[in-house]
């Protein structure tokens, strides 16, 4: 008996052995015929039967897995089915807990929804498995611009900025002090300074989860970890005794911009003075330190200057009627978001940052700098007073003629009765300054004597400089008064007076407002960018139509191109030609549709989006005489505005197709050589893609400025503690937004051609390179800045480091620096993967390293 229950046990296992791989067999089958008929998720829970039953079969369908699972991915997605979809990513971590594509597709997906911190785990995690996985890396280092923003390296590089705060909490701790709040601790370095002084008790918040999972990493490795309770909070939600047992005696903060108040530290002294701080001390009193509250900084000094600045006014005020031909409307007022946001409902950050001293060009200071206001951060009631204090007046003499730009702010952090740190453009450290660029007045030219006015504020947790105007000297008119008022004689003074005012508020109602961002503005005012366009469109234009003298419309009917009328007469006349089509989908606001318009018989597509920068191109395309029908909205045609690249009609092709290359930050664009093949397929005989192509440049520098704005540099800068390796880990090699022409950096080579991008012909492309580089200058190699010359055909081209170029350049910075010698040649390996690119240096002999 015992061997026959054996055998029939035997024989169940079998049957159960075979029904399993029947089951198996076909869940793959049906997985198959799901896909071939795109049910997704069908197939994608077949698949999850399969590999629950058959772990064993994960490698063999692990490529289709991924496949089905993204596709399906996608369809949630459409569908905004978000749970759904994470649930999938989550069942197939649990099957692949190490494959990096997924672990990458979830971060995108999660990125996507706006969930940063979430996503650049993913990231990471997938870099950490395959360090070569181009993809993760690029995503990674896109993501990690968001969540630790470059100033932190910056900052901890600071050596005056950190010894300087580690002095002033010292003096209060060790004057009795013992219990200390860390608001927006970001690495926890204050904190840590609390702790070294001798603080008892030491609480930080951080409401980044990037930045407090960081901290807690930072702390721990300075055996820390159980004497600084960290908090995943905004300071504003802490809670007494919830999250800290008592009210504390110190709070240290550093949550201050280029213009003092926009990071909102005047909330968050309010809460903390009234929630968790104890009571200030009592003036003209002597009380222990120990018995009363304080914060560390103690209170700011905010100065301003106005200043002429030819980069500033290229960014924020378009500085001419007319461009290639195409003459701007009266009737647009173009305004950056800065000034746009003085009749804005929405929070606008009212001003943009600069550091002065490398703006190309330089600055020529107009007023002496002035005191704009002070704020005492140890006094609640002037904390509250700042919201609802009316705007106040300053006017100040002009001491050097010259073009009004914008007004300059900085300001004096006072920590405490010893010690202070400047931001003042004068000042070598790691701040920038606050820029309130001036618009819309009829003359910015200021003589010495004339007299400058602003109108200042604190509204929206920011600092504002509004109704910025000046006086001529000739008005004799008194500014001294605050309310305002004009002390004038007589009727003939007031009327030389209103003359004399030079106002930025609004012109009447009748003018259009189109806001640009300042890189548009920069564009619009690249005039060479505009010719040169203008110049490789008609040539195209004419190849295309030999028998049409392609002549420019007159916008004044009066010039040697046909006017209007003469160019109806002759079409009524002679049968009129098919048009040429041209699309321009290059991002933001673009006049190239026009300028193609003004060529000769051309239907020109515009993909811009925002409804004001639509109509500011129709009121201009008016003001040119433009038909109608000459300039339309492409995405407005579109069922599908994901798919841009389309025929214009079902039976027409494109004359011209206009792709975005490059972008403003000086890096390669995504995917556009995919465009590029795409739109390849979409042109008719002799038409072409602009540009043609684009040949990348670079050289080898040495720049301490770029190592310090890239990563932390060990423990030096950090007074000793370890800090390096946990922000670095953010770093990314690429820096973006430069501008070589003032970047403190020792040349050490020439600039040689790294890359080629062919858009016409991908036969001439290459994903890699080797370039070799002579070495013309002894020194340490730290950084490869690069640049573009881009050809829009043979005879056009424009450079990307040019003084009108609105785009700025990168860098590679290289992990650790090499030591070269005159003479010596490097191997430049140059990798270029969507949009980004990798430079690695190898030695070629003769090479002397020196490690």
């Amino acid at each position: 008996m015992p061997n026959s229950s054996a055998k029939s046990h035997r024989s169940q296992r079998g049957g159960q052995e075979a029904g399993r791989r029947e089951l198996i067999s076909r869940s793959l089958q049906s997985a198959q015929h799901c896909l071939e008929d795109q049910d997704f998720g069908t197939a994608y829970a077949h698949y999850l039967l399969v590999l629950n039953l058959a772990p064993e079969l994960k490698t063999t369908v692990k490529e289709t897995f991924q496949f089905t699972l993204f596709k399906w991915a996608e369809e949630l997605d459409s569908l905004a089915r978000i749970q759904d979809l994470f649930n999938c990513y989550e069942q197939a971590l649990e099957l692949y807990p190490s494959d990096e594509v997924i672990c990458n597709s979830m971060g995108e997906h999660l990125f996507r929804m706006g969930f940063r911190d979430e996503a650049a785990g993913y990231f990471h995690k997938a870099v950490k498995l395959n360090p070569d996985f181009a993809d993760a890396k690029e995503n990674f280092y896109r993501v990690a611009n968001w969540l630790v923003e470059r100033w932190h390296f910056i900052m901890l590089n600071d050596t005056k900025r950190n010894l300087t705060y580690l002095k002033a909490i010292e003096n209060v701790v060790r004057s009795g002090c013992k219990s200390v709040l860390d608001i927006g601790t970001g690495t926890g370095i204050l904190s840590m300074f609390a702790k070294k002084a001798g603080a008892p008790y030491v609480y930080a918040c951080e409401l980044s989860k990037t930045m407090y999972e960081l901290a807690c990493d930072v702390v721990a490795a300075n055996n820390m970890g159980s004497e600084i309770k960290l908090l995943h909070l905004k300071s504003l939600d802490i809670e007494i005794p919830k999250h800290i047992p008592e009210r504390v005696s110190l709070v240290v903060t550093e949550t201050v911009d280029a213009g003092l108040f926009g990071e909102g530290i005047v909330e968050s002294l309010i809460h903390a003075w009234e929630h968790l701080l104890l009571q200030p001390k009592p003036k003209n009193q002597d009380i222990h330190i120990k018995d009363y509250g304080q914060v560390i900084p103690a209170s700011a000094t905010i100065f301003g200057m106005a200043v002429e600045c030819k980069e500033i006014r290229r960014h924020h005020r378009v500085g001419t009627q007319e461009i290639a031909g195409v003459r701007l409307a009266n009737s647009v007022q173009f305004f950056s978001p800065t000034c746009a946001s003085v009749s804005s409902e929405e929070t606008v950050e009212p001003y943009t940052t600069e550091k002065l001293s490398r703006v190309p060009g330089g600055y020529v200071p107009l007023t002496e700098p002035f005191q704009v206001m002070t704020v005492d951060f140890n006094n609640l009631q002037e904390l509250k007073s700042l919201a609802a204090r009316k705007p106040w007046k300053l006017s100040l003499p002009v001491t050097q003629g010259g073009i009004l730009d914008a007004i300059v702010v900085w300001f004096v952090l006072q920590l405490d009765d010893e010690h202070a740190l400047s931001t003042s453009p004068s000042e070598e450290s790691c701040w920038e300054q606050a820029v309130y660029p001036v618009q819309d007045l009829p003359d910015y030219s200021m003589k010495t004597g004339d007299t400058v006015t602003m109108e200042v504020c604190c509204q929206d947790c920011y600092l504002k400089i509004q109704k910025i105007s000046f006086w001529t000297s000739e008005c004799g008119m008194d500014f001294s008064n605050r309310d305002d008022t004009l002390n004038l004689g007589n009727e003939a003074e007031l009327c030389n007076a209103l003359a004399s005012l030079q106002t930025t508020s609004k012109q009447d109602g009748k003018g259009r407002v189109c806001v640009l961002e300042s890189t548009e503005t920069a564009l619009l005012n690249n005039i060479p960018y505009h010719e040169c366009f203008r110049a490789a469109i008609g040539k195209v234009l004419s190849s295309l139509n030999p028998s049409k003298d392609l002549q420019t419309m007159d916008v004044d009917g009066c010039g040697s191109g046909l006017n209007l009328q003469e160019s109806q007469n002759k079409s009524s006349l002679d049968a009129a030609p098919d048009p040429l089509y041209v699309l321009d989908v290059s991002e933001g606001f673009s006049i190239l549709p026009i300028i193609a318009g003004k060529l000769g018989s051309v239907k020109a597509y515009s993909s811009v989006e925002k409804e004001q920068h639509q109509t500011a191109l129709n009121i201009i395309s008016e003001a040119n005489h433009f038909p109608k029908e000459t300039l339309e909205f492409w995405l407005s045609h579109l069922e599908d505005e994901n798919v841009v690249l389309q025929r214009p009609k079902s039976d027409k092709l494109w004359s011209i197709i206009i792709l975005d290359v490059i972008e403003t930050s000086g890096l390669i664009q995504q995917e556009v050589m995919e465009k590029a093949a795409i739109s390849r397929c979409l042109l008719h005989s002799g038409g072409k893609i602009f540009p043609q192509y684009v040949l990348m440049y670079g050289m080898l520098v040495q720049s301490q400025s770029l190592l310090l704005e890239s990563a932390v540099q060990g423990t030096e800068p950090t007074l000793g503690f370890n800090i390096a390796p946990f922000i670095n880990q953010f770093k990314v090699p690429v820096r973006v937004y430069l501008d070589l022409s003032t970047l403190p950096c020792v040349p050490l080579s020439k600039p040689a051609e790294l890359l080629r991008l062919d858009l016409m012909n991908p036969l001439l492309n290459s994903s890699s390179r080797e370039v070799k580089v002579q070495i013309c200058k002894s020194g340490q190699v730290t950084a490869i800045p690069f640049w573009y010359h881009i050809h829009l055909d043979d005879d056009h081209g424009l450079n990307t480091s040019d003084e009108f170029s609105h785009w700025k350049q990168a860098a590679v910075v290289l992990d650790k620096p090499i030591q070269v010698q005159l003479g010596d040649e490097l191997v430049l390996d140059v990798q270029h993967h969507k949009s980004n690119i990798s430079i690695t240096l190898k030695p070629a002999l003769p090479f002397h390293y020196k490690p």
